[in-house]
C-alpha cells in the first residue's frame, strides 16, 4: 500500500506536457486536450441530432464550433488579463494575445493564461451573435449544446493536471501529489483532478440524464450555471488562489466569487424566462438587449416553425 501511495504522489513528475519541442516551438497536451474537448462535445451533438430529432444541419453546427471555438478563446484570454493579471498585461500590452513573452528574450508561451469564466462570457456572446445572425432559437441551442459540455470541459481540466498547473493547497491527505511547478515541494491536492471528476464527469451525468425532460426545455444553460458555479466554489476552497491576487475577502478566492455570481445569474435567468415565457411578453428594459433579444425569440417559438426547437 505505501508503494502504490509513494508512486501516486509522485506522478506528475514523471509527465512530460510536452509532445514536441523545437528550439523555442512546443506542442503540449494541453493543446490536444482542447482538441479532444470540441470533438467529443461535437460528436455527443451529433448523436443528440439524430436521437432527439433536432432540426439543425450539420453545416449550421460546424459554423456554430467555429464561433464558439473563437468566443471560448478570445474570451478566456481577455478574462485572464482582465480579471487575473491587468495589472502586468497594462505593462506588456502585446503579450495579450500573442504567443510568445519577450521578458527576458524570447519565448514562445502560447497563450499563457486562460480564463474559465471569461471562456464562458465568450462562448455565451458568441451563441447569441450566431443565433441572432442564423435567426436561430438561442435557448434551444443552448439546451442542445450544454448538457455537452461538461464532459468536454473534464479534458481541459486533465490539461490542466499534465501542464502540472493549477494545483491545489498543501495536504497531508495521502491522495495529495507532488507537482514540479510548485517551487514549496510540498504535498498538494490535485485540485485539477476534483474538478475534472466533479466539475467534468460528475455534471455530465447530471444534465445528460435528464436532457430530454420537457419541462426543463429552455433552462439548461441555467442548470449548468448553477451547477458549475455550485461545485466550483467548495472546490475552490482545495484549490491554491492565484498568487497575484490570493485572497479577495480574506478566505474567498476571485473564483469563488465569480461562481457566486454564476449561482445568482442562473437562478435569475431561471425566474425571468418562467414569468416572462408564460405570459408571452418582452423582458424588462434592464436586461442587456442580446439577452432581450434571445428571450423575445424564445417566446415566439411556436410561431417560427422552424421544427425542434430552431
Amino acid at each position: 500500500m505505501n508503494n502504490f501511495i509513494n508512486f501516486w504522489q509522485h506522478i506528475p513528475e514523471h509527465i512530460n506536457p510536452e509532445i514536441i519541442h523545437l528550439g523555442q516551438f512546443q506542442i503540449r497536451y494541453y493543446g490536444l486536450m482542447y482538441i479532444v474537448a470540441f470533438s467529443i462535445i461535437y460528436l455527443l451533438v451529433i448523436k443528440r441530432m439524430k436521437d432527439e430529432n433536432f432540426k439543425l444541419t450539420k453545416v449550421v453546427l460546424q459554423n456554430f464550433f467555429v464561433w464558439i471555438i473563437m468566443g471560448i478563446m478570445i474570451g478566456a484570454r481577455l478574462g485572464y488579463v482582465l480579471i487575473y493579471n491587468l495589472n502586468y498585461y497594462i505593462h506588456h500590452p502585446i503579450e495579450i494575445m500573442l504567443p510568445f513573452s519577450l521578458t527576458g528574450g524570447f519565448h514562445f508561451t502560447g497563450l499563457a493564461g486562460m480564463s474559465y469564466h471569461g471562456g464562458l462570457a465568450g462562448i455565451i456572446l458568441a451563441s447569441i451573435l450566431f443565433c441572432r445572425k442564423n435567426k436561430l432559437n438561442f435557448w434551444s441551442m443552448a439546451d442542445l449544446i450544454t448538457p455537452a459540455i461538461p464532459l468536454g470541459y473534464t479534458f481541459g481540466r486533465l490539461g490542466n493536471f499534465i501542464n502540472g498547473e493549477l494545483y491545489g493547497r498543501v495536504t497531508t491527505m495521502p491522495w495529495g501529489m507532488y507537482f514540479t511547478q510548485d517551487p514549496t515541494g510540498q504535498l498538494r491536492h490535485p485540485s485539477q483532478l476534483y474538478e475534472a471528476l466533479f466539475e467534468g464527469v460528475f455534471l455530465f451525468i447530471v444534465l445528460w440524464s435528464i436532457r430530454k425532460k420537457k419541462s426543463l426545455k429552455g433552462h439548461f444553460l441555467s442548470l449548468y450555471l448553477i451547477g458549475y458555479g455550485f461545485v466550483r466554489f467548495f472546490i475552490e476552497f482545495v484549490r491554491e488562489p492565484d498568487f497575484q491576487i490570493g485572497y479577495i475577502t480574506g478566505f474567498l478566492t476571485m473564483g469563488q466569487i465569480l461562481c457566486v455570481a454564476m449561482v445568482l445569474c442562473g437562478t435569475a435567468l431561471i425566474i425571468f424566462r418562467k414569468r416572462f415565457t408564460k405570459k408571452d411578453s418582452s423582458p424588462p428594459a434592464f436586461l442587456p438587449p442580446l439577452i432581450r433579444s434571445a428571450n423575445q425569440r424564445c417566446g415566439a417559438k411556436a410561431k417560427a416553425k422552424r421544427g425542434g426547437g430552431f
